[in-house]
């Protein structure tokens, strides 16, 4: 466990860290802008856990959020960062196993984070959105549970499959294909097997 957290802090994550921020913030505004059935908004956060891990994943995911709700208002979103922590972390544990070198782990990788952020998510909407997602494919579907007399839980967790899953595999898959356009000196850079650097 101890190897899959190891983290570089030197210049190159420190430079990732926004640069991936800043790609989140475009991947949000083109599914808007399109009025996309996604969220798009962790192509960032993924990068960053596939490339510094999952500690530099979570905070590209964590500090995402805090920056977009502290900015915009949005109350929300600030919540919502412990989803976008998990993300980061998942993706960048499952790049450390190796399971991004391929399109048929990357697959893997794409559903452990889609299904990591189905679970924090669901309690947060039920709490806070009374168990809809704010989608439209998602609730649609949160609707006809509700009509079904299923539980409030259960719909929101449905609600959370139906666009969580099918963003993350879009995302990962993204993330994929930039991966293996990034020359070798550059993604070594970020190799966990080096000796660590800390900020001490």
């Amino acid at each position: 466990m101890k190897e899959l957290l190891k983290t570089k802090l030197n210049t190159a994550c420190l430079v990732l860290i926004p640069a991936c921020i800043g790609i989140n913030y475009l991947g949000k505004l083109f599914a808007s802008v399109l009025k996309l059935p996604l969220w798009l908004d962790s192509i960032g956060t993924c990068i960053g856990g596939a490339l510094g891990g999952p500690i530099i994943g979570a905070i590209c995911g964590a500090a995402n959020n805090l920056i977009y709700g502290l900015t915009t208002g949005d109350s929300i979103t600030l919540v919502y960062a412990i989803t976008s922590l998990g993300i980061g972390f998942a993706v960048g544990v499952m790049a450390r196993l190796g399971k991004m070198k391929k399109v048929s782990g990357a697959l893997l990788t794409a559903v452990i984070a889609g299904l990591t952020a189905v679970l924090i998510s669901t309690p947060l909407n039920c709490i806070f959105w009374g168990g809809t997602t704010g989608n439209v494919w998602g609730d649609a579907v949160f609707a006809a549970t509700q009509a079904a007399n299923m539980p409030t839980v259960l719909g929101s967790f449905l609600d959370e499959i139906v666009v969580d899953v099918p963003d993350k595999i879009i995302t990962v898959l993204i993330v994929f294909v930039i991966l293996k356009g990034l020359p070798k000196k550059l993604t070594a850079l970020y190799d966990g097997s080096d000796t660590v650097k800390s900020l001490d």
